[in-house]
């Protein structure tokens, strides 16, 4: 039996603790925060408690589905078709089928078969890594044509990825209409998000039961200082209260950021490629109203003077009852790690985005809004930049048993949660290969010596 002392208790490092259990090893999960989840915890919002960051199951999402299943959820799934907006020059347009595609007033007809020409020539593509050598810019403005490309790709890209589009690699894109076609080659052709009743809250209390049943020593509000390995070759892990853990391996799921702060005797290679990553961070708001805004689950934003990447109205995909019989919309706006918005206040934050909601639906007035809740986190998602593959840090360190395994790790894919879950069963099965190597030249040189 092999000890794993998990670093990070969020999805990859829930679904390590759960499938090395379920292996028959020995788990400590150490997580900083009061609870596990990490980017998919829950909070309170009013009267109502529902994710703090938005989330969807896609029908394509066989991972993640299945660990739903295992934990007995499959019932609680709820399957929704939904629509998606547009606003762009100050309008709110539909754009949920063919036809409404073919009457979006801001392109042509030979701009709209370009850009569909795109997306479907994406959906198809294989070859990964040979998009990670093209700036995504350039390879839209090629496809797409140039005025599709200012009109559409341009303000989308830098809504996600601000300035920084111009480092990103056509890869970005490529994993991006991937993911949201995938569902469609089911055969449903329709745009089909899942959720579970009772949101994440229920999904992390069962999954942190059914953790604690296999024997996992889960450990909240622990945060981890330093990771080192004594002369004798044993990782050790010293948390903020103090307690020094020895652990036959360890696995850090944090950011590179904070895994090169974490691990001072790392390579100056390793220490290069973690803190070479580019990052980008969130300010997403959650706002629950008295009534909908519109009938879109996402609405797609150009018009750049809108604070706010994107309008997510989660209560056009959770029925309503969920919320009390309100609405409950994010408002996410992606930013690097030290952009200034992360020390805005809460209310300057809030005055800007409740004028721009103002300003986009004529309906809404701001005595709608019954609560206002603002999270920020800084590392989360490492973007794809030209040759991202070739420059990633190793998952396995320079130090003995210390292995690095974060979203970063998602080379082909966009970060979400069946993606996560992948790359977490993935890095098992690499740790159960390496064992089973280990124990095979341990026992040739035992017969070696033997003989």
């Amino acid at each position: 039996m092999t000890h794993y002392g998990i670093i990070g208790g969020g999805i990859l490092g829930m679904t390590l603790a759960h499938r090395l259990a379920e292996a028959g090893d020995q788990v400590t999960l150490l997580e900083a925060a009061p609870h596990l989840g990490g980017l998919a915890d829950a909070w309170q919002l009013g009267h109502v408690t529902w994710d703090r960051h938005y989330h969807v199951t896609l029908l394509s999402d066989m991972h993640w589905r299945k660990v739903l299943g295992e934990l007995g959820l499959d019932d609680d799934m709820n399957w929704v078709e939904t629509k998606t907006g547009f606003f762009t020059d100050g309008q709110l347009y539909s754009m949920s089928n063919n036809v409404e595609f073919l009457k979006f007033p801001p392109l042509s007809l030979i701009d709209k078969f370009r850009l569909g020409a795109t997306i479907f020539y994406a959906s198809k593509l294989t070859d990964w890594k040979k998009l990670e050598q093209t700036p995504v810019a350039d390879w839209l403005r090629k496809l797409s044509g140039r005025r599709t490309f200012e009109k559409i790709w341009l303000p989308l890209l830098r809504a996600k990825l601000g300035e920084n589009y111009t480092k990103t690699s056509a890869a970005f894109i490529w994993a991006t209409i991937a993911r949201m076609y995938a569902a469609r080659r089911t055969g449903l052709k329709k745009e089909m998000f899942g959720y579970v009743r009772g949101g994440y809250a229920k999904i992390l209390a069962r999954w942190t039961e059914r953790l604690i049943e296999l024997g996992v020593d889960v450990r909240t509000s622990e945060a981890t200082q330093d990771v080192a390995v004594t002369v004798d070759g044993t990782p050790l892990v010293e948390t903020d209260n103090g307690r020094y853990d020895a652990f036959d391996r360890v696995i850090l799921t944090t950011p590179s950021p904070v895994i090169s702060k974490l691990c001072e005797d790392l390579s100056d290679d390793e220490h290069s490629r973690h803190n070479g990553l580019q990052y980008q961070g969130i300010v997403c708001a959650s706002v629950l109203l008295k009534q909908p805004l519109a009938q879109f689950y996402v609405t797609n934003i150009t018009d750049d003077w809108v604070p706010f990447t994107a309008v997510i109205e989660m209560s056009t995909l959770v029925d309503r009852e969920e919320f009390d019989g309100n609405s409950l919309v994010y408002l996410p706006k992606y930013v690097s790690p030290d952009d200034p918005l992360f020390e805005e206040s809460d209310e300057s934050i809030q005055e800007r985005f409740v004028v721009a909601l103002e300003k986009m639906y004529p309906h809404f007035r701001r005595a709608d809004v019954l609560d206002f809740r603002i999270s920020r986190v800084r590392n989360v998602v490492s973007l794809s930049t030209l040759n991202y593959s070739e420059n990633l840090p190793p998952m396995k360190t320079s130090l003995p048993g210390v292995y690095a395994i974060n979203s970063a790790h998602i080379v082909n894919g966009t970060l979400n949660v069946n993606e996560t879950v992948k790359l977490a069963e993935d890095a098992v099965r690499m740790l159960m290969v390496e064992r089973a190597e280990g124990r095979g030249m341990r026992a040739e040189v035992a017969v070696g010596s033997r003989q």
